[in-house]
């Protein structure tokens, strides 16, 4: 799973999990595993106001981009973060300290 980020000032925090198909975003479950090879699943059809791009299965891989909050002093990593590739389990936030992403 490919996740981009578009960074906001934000004081909310984003907690997130990869199991296989599915994205657990701060404790909601979002399941992708219906959308087939080079579809895409719109971003109004997801209930989830942290998603802000459709979602994309292309090369069997999930692409998708989530709004990634940061406070009023984030380091450059938070304000202009790299896409991560998620592997199963909690997923790292870019700019995020190790206590904050836990």
């Amino acid at each position: 799973m490919h996740i981009a980020f578009t960074p906001m000032r934000r004081d909310d925090r984003l907690s997130l999990s990869r199991r296989g198909d599915i994205l657990t975003v701060n404790g909601e479950v979002f399941d992708f595993s219906a959308i087939p090879e080079g579809a895409s699943l719109p971003r109004a059809a997801v209930a989830c106001d942290w998603l802000a791009s459709d979602v994309e299965r292309r090369g069997g891989a999930l692409y998708l981009t989530l709004i990634l909050p940061h406070g009023a002093e984030a380091g450059a990593a938070a304000l202009f973060p790299e896409p991560v590739t998620a592997a199963d389990g909690p997923v790292a936030l870019p700019g995020a300290t190790p206590e904050a992403s836990a």
